[in-house]
């Protein structure tokens, strides 16, 4: 492992960094394969900093532009599509589509926004999805559809069991950053996996992308878990409702961390459901889960040098910013903390989402931990328990072996886990469609 201490945000807020300079990066970044496709190679050469423009000159950068195109063929479409921070430069990933292949690029930036370097990225590794033995696909059918105001719509997945009537319907929630509908990440789609297995027991649901994934300039000015996440919930359970062969009253939300952590407010704003699953939900505020990650990656560095722990103690000291709660002279709408605007931080540090929970009498409510979840601690599930295990309509259970995707691991691991494919534990859903079925 580099030592050197980036964020662990990544891990809830994966490209979720949707500010003016992540956006000027990433039109600044086509701007400029746009020009090289156009052969115009003075204004491509003009993004470049005054050090690598003498490491690359212009004839340079014609040559390297000929020999890609010899290899790869005719140049087609580029899209910037990551970015991230590298200390004090920017990280930008190109997905680079040619007549004969495709091909990444990595542009490294300086706050100046200028050029320092191209790079050819390594190829992607080739992960294979790995259907769950608990998922019979015969059982059910899926359908398009859409969900959300017309012209700003998401796509979506209905799952319909076949041959049963009045069942219930599940709508996913994401975790945080964006997210397709499988809410896939390396080798894994735990959504697709619990919507096959639930629907191969009878049971449907609602599943759909992410709106932080397919409309990221609606992020650029000040916005919260409203536009994020809640106003979509809100059109996936009206869609839910109406699906054919659905009992309009049996309608449950299954959210996964951040999506865990807004079901009890989805349940107050939407009072007639008759579930809500927090999975992997924090119950602490999210600056102290943050925190807890990147202690728990500097541990896993293995790296005792003051360097590293000065690193660590910067890195706790500017996540500890994001836990205001309202604004101040300093502090604005638009102002940007960890890659999220104020108003965001602001509005979740005044929600408790254990108190909500506390407070409902109905849904019933399902709480699930895994013990090998390095994202989310033991601790969260912990306090969940302590505030809300008396309650009648709360079930909580912890599976020591799950991880953050709820598959089945022998350790905590790193992110490198979630490359290898693994299904969503097949005791997990046998417990879901249990609990979704008692009366």
């Amino acid at each position: 492992m580099k030592k050197s201490l980036l964020f662990i945000i990544a891990l809830l807020f994966t490209t979720s960094a949707f500010s003016q300079n992540v956006i000027q990066l990433f039109n600044s970044t086509n701007d400029f394969f746009k020009l090289l496709q156009e052969e115009k190679f003075k204004d491509a050469h003009a993004f470049f900093d005054d050090t690598l423009k003498t490491k690359l000159p212009e004839e340079a950068l014609k040559k390297l532009w000929s020999d890609i195109g010899t290899k790869f063929g005719k140049a087609e479409s580029f899209d910037a599509i990551q970015s991230k921070a590298q200390g004090d430069f920017f990280a930008v990933t190109v997905e680079g589509k040619f007549a004969r292949g495709d091909q990444n690029f990595i542009v490294g930036f300086n706050k100046m926004q200028k050029i320092v370097g191209i790079f050819l990225a390594p190829p992607k590794k080739i992960t294979t999805y790995l259907k769950p033995t608990y998922v019979d696909t015969a059982l059910y059918t899926e359908k398009s559809a859409y969900i959300g105001p017309a012209g700003k719509q998401l796509a979506a997945i209905i799952t319909i069991p076949k041959n049963v009537k009045n069942f219930p319907m599940v709508i996913f929630v994401h975790d945080s950053g964006p997210g397709d509908m499988d809410e896939t990440i390396g080798a894994n789609k735990p959504f697709k996996d619990l919507a096959g297995g639930l629907a191969s027991e009878g049971i449907g649901s609602v599943r759909y992308v992410k709106r932080t994934l397919i409309y990221p300039n609606e992020f650029i000015a000040p916005y919260t878990v409203k536009e994020e996440v809640l106003n979509d919930v809100n059109a996936a359970i009206a869609v839910a409702k109406t699906a054919v062969g659905a009992d309009p009253k049996n309608i449950y939300v299954f959210g996964h961390s951040l999506g865990g952590l807004l079901a009890p407010k989805v349940a107050t704003l939407s009072p007639d459901l008759a579930g809500i699953i927090l999975a992997a939900a924090p119950a602490r505020k999210l600056t102290d889960v943050i925190i807890d990650q990147n202690k728990y990656m500097f541990e896993q560095a293995n790296d005792t040098t003051t360097v590293f722990k000065q690193q660590l103690a910067n890195a706790i000291k500017e996540i500890d910013k994001s836990r205001i709660t309202e604004l101040g002279t300093t502090i604005k709408p638009d102002s940007v903390i960890l890659g999220l605007p104020a108003q965001y931080w602001i509005d979740l540090n005044n929600y408790n989402q254990v108190a909500v929970a506390k407070g409902l009498s109905k849904p019933k409510i399902y709480i699930l931990q895994g013990g090998n979840d390095f994202q989310v601690d033991k601790a969260d599930f912990d306090l969940w328990n302590e505030a809300l295990a008396k309650k009648k309509n709360v079930t909580l259970k912890f599976y020591p072996d799950l991880n953050h995707l709820l598959s089945s691991q022998t350790g905590k691991g790193t992110m490198a886990q979630y490359q290898a494919a693994a299904s969503v534990s097949d005791v997990l859903v046998n417990d879901l469609v249990l609990w979704i079925k008692a009366k």
